[in-house]
């Protein structure tokens, strides 16, 4: 709509054959292309320079081909992806700062460091499909997983099943309110009805006596499981009620039902890399690898990149258009010919610091000893989560991620030396789980802001900067279009570059086809 708006039926039609959307009537042998695509081919395919062979390079380079252009990669790593990355064995990696590690995981064990779980309603996994990526369920929130804080009233230092503190806060909770309605202490318009009917929703809700009390539930686990025979179970007592709320457990509730993180979530078979595999698969002979920009110019009939190869001799590559989806953290530092108003929002913008490591285990042992398959553990440390494996369910082996936290802690253990950030993390972690030191047998940790060709996890924007800068990044500067996460609402999520890559392949189809 906002296309057809801007350029008439002609650029409509043209962004619609661009991403697809033109389908063929049922039982229709064949169908003629789209005009826009006739008229490409007509003109011979335009020649678009993309730098960059991460999810929104690829995808760009993909749709393009699409419908007749001629795309080439410029990719500074040896391998395509980007942030879209699974660590295996031999995988060596040399940090900002010359720290080096190489994966010691056993064969068939790997770790997501990047992009980890896709939510149901992204476009994610439209590509999954149209790519023919197998898909797994992804146990994002696990009652069977625990709360753990330090420093927060009584509970401190215990562990705490999830769902002991969901049932005894929303318990609670629903006492509190159930008896202010019952003493008319709402101040609310509520009916005589309506107050009858909120009752008996809390009382669900709650799992309340029928004098409302909350005495605890089933809901938050057993002394004794209920079994055959005459096994009826044993309950559990609930928390005292100002425990569980200065424990802070029920700040994080919130997190575990938004859209985007959903209870029940996916991810690929084999790890988080086959989907920038099955996409280089597609474009795989456009990318050159190893191949490190080094300046972008541009005037009004193209644009020209220069770049170093792998053999450190300069290159150059010409092209009508450039698609840049370097992230901008990377891109600031390049010499390029961008607006000055350009120039300073790229420069503004700050990238999430982020990091993640991954633990090896001789045992499952929080499957064996604590029947736990899949989900996270939350805490206030500076671990902040650990991560349970979401496949290879009763298998010999496994690997937890042993950290994944943000701001000032992951910078914290990101500045460290790789062996004090594994000590540190399971010396964190064995306060949960005992087990820790015991089945560990190697590690594998990312810092995002000491990662060459990232410096950082994802574009952080403030509501300030999506009012001032974000609505110039978005504008193509000359021939130069930017892409990728940082240039969505998406940020942090495969689903932002993908859905970046596409309106960029739109407008400059539209533009080409406008000329």
């Amino acid at each position: 709509m906002q296309v057809a708006k801007a350029g008439g039926a002609v650029a409509m039609y043209s962004a619609m054959g661009s991403l697809g959307l033109l389908g063929s009537p049922a039982g229709a042998a064949a169908v003629l292309p789209p005009p826009a695509e006739l008229e490409m081919t007509k003109r011979g395919g335009r020649k678009i320079v993309i730098l960059g062979a991460g999810i929104a390079g690829m995808t760009a380079a993909y749709e393009m081909a699409k419908i007749g252009y001629d795309c080439v990669i410029l990719e500074a790593r040896s391998r395509p992806g980007g942030r879209n990355w699974t660590i295996r064995r031999g995988d060596t990696v040399t940090e900002v700062g010359g720290a080096k590690q190489t994966a010691r995981f056993d064969e068939g064990e790997y770790f997501n460091p990047g992009p980890a779980r896709i939510p149901q309603h992204h476009i994610t996994m439209d590509y999954c499909k149209e790519l023919g990526v197998a898909l797994e369920v992804f146990g994002n929130v696990n009652e069977a997983a625990y709360y753990y804080s330090e420093n927060a009233g009584p509970l401190s230092g215990r562990k705490i099943p999830k769902r002991a503190a969901k049932a005894d806060m929303r318990g609670f909770t629903s006492e509190l309110l159930a008896k202010a309605i019952n003493k008319n202490a709402l101040d609310l318009p509520l009916s005589q009805n309506d107050k009858e009917k909120l009752l008996i929703y809390l009382q669900r809700e709650g799992d309340l006596n029928a004098d409302l009390f909350y005495k605890g539930s089933g809901r938050r686990g057993y002394k004794v499981l209920p079994g055959g025979g005459e096994t009826p179970g044993e309950q559990e007592d609930p928390y005292n009620i100002s425990a569980i709320i200065q424990s802070g457990f029920g700040n994080s509730f919130s997190s575990e039902y938004s859209l985007d993180q959903q209870m029940m979530m996916f991810q690929p078979v084999g790890g988080m890399d086959q989907i920038g595999r099955a996409l280089a698969k597609k474009v795989g002979s456009v990318i050159r690898y190893q191949a490190v920009v080094q300046q972008i110019k541009q005037n009004g009939s193209g644009v020209t990149v220069s770049y170093k190869d792998a053999a450190g001799a300069v290159q150059e590559v010409e092209g009508e258009y450039c698609i840049c989806t370097i992230p901008l953290s990377v891109l600031k530092d390049i010499p390029a010919d961008f607006s000055k108003e350009m120039a300073a929002a790229i420069a503004k913008v700050h990238y999430a610091e982020t990091g993640k490591i991954g633990f090896q285990f001789r045992r499952r042992f929080w499957e064996e000893d604590e029947n736990i398959f899949s989900g996270m553990t939350t805490t206030n440390m500076d671990i902040n989560q650990i991560w349970y494996p979401s496949s290879g369910y009763l298998g010999r082996k496994g690997i937890v991620v042993g950290y994944y936290n943000f701001g000032e802690q992951a910078v914290k253990l990101g500045d460290m030396t790789l062996a004090g950030r594994e000590e540190y993390a399971l010396k964190q972690g064995a306060k949960i789980h005992h087990q820790f030191y015991k089945e560990f047998e190697t590690s594998f940790s990312i810092a995002w802001h000491k990662t060459p060709y990232n410096l950082g996890g994802w574009a952080s924007y403030s509501s300030e900067d999506r009012k001032t800068i974000y609505p110039t990044l978005n504008k193509p500067d000359g021939r130069i279009y930017l892409a990728g996460e940082h240039m969505s609402y998406l940020t942090g999520w495969m689903a932002g570059a993908f859905e970046s890559a596409r309106l960029v392949v739109n407008h400059i189809h539209e533009r080409v086809m406008t000329q």
